[in-house]
């Protein structure tokens, strides 16, 4: 698809979902599901539009949380939230969203950068991630398609939360063991 195809957000918001979000329970490594890629959603779907709204809900009652996405809430979906609005490393700012079967599409100017996770709760690790990033999506609830583009550590959540619905931890991303950190603040 062409840029004059996409609407970007287009001025979405979690509050066009419509639906009030569940606080759902975090799961934790090693849980199946978190090493599992998540299946292709009807982004129009009800089921996707709660789990949406969920995310949202789950996310904002969460400290420190710019991101959670379907298998950490135990659900096999390429279903995922961000918001890393007021963050310090923040440059680029979109708000709050959830896209859904998101996939990258140009990622480049690649550096490392400490990450952590609330499905690993007590480590933290030096990952290299694209520090310029193109997504392409869809937007629950109409299933309108999106393309982002984003910058710094908005790049760096998407890519991290891309990777859950893919199957994939942080610590998959990490040089080895000597990039592994004991967590030193909690939120």
């Amino acid at each position: 698809m062409s840029d004059e195809e996409y609407a970007g957000l287009g001025g979405w918001t979690p509050e066009a979902l419509a639906v009030p979000g569940a606080v759902r329970p975090v799961v934790a490594a090693p849980q199946p599901v978190l090493s599992r890629p998540g299946g292709a959603v009807d982004p129009t779907a009800a089921e996707t539009v709660q789990l949406a709204a969920d995310l949202v809900a789950t996310m904002r009652v969460s400290p420190g949380c710019v991101g959670l996405a379907a298998p950490q809430v135990g659900v096999d979906a390429q279903v995922f939230a961000v918001d890393v609005t007021g963050h310090p490393k923040a440059v680029t700012v979109h708000g709050a969203f959830v896209l859904c079967n998101a996939r990258v599409v140009e990622a480049t100017r690649w550096k490392p950068g400490r990450e952590g996770c609330m499905s690993v709760p007590d480590l933290t690790g030096d990952v290299k991630r694209a520090s310029r990033l193109v997504v392409e999506g869809e937007l629950p609830g109409t299933g309108e398609p999106v393309r982002l583009v984003t910058d710094g550590f908005e790049a760096r959540a998407l890519q991290h939360e891309i990777d859950h619905c893919a199957g994939l931890l942080f610590l998959d991303r990490v040089a080895g063991a000597h990039a592994v950190y004991q967590r030193k603040v909690y939120l």
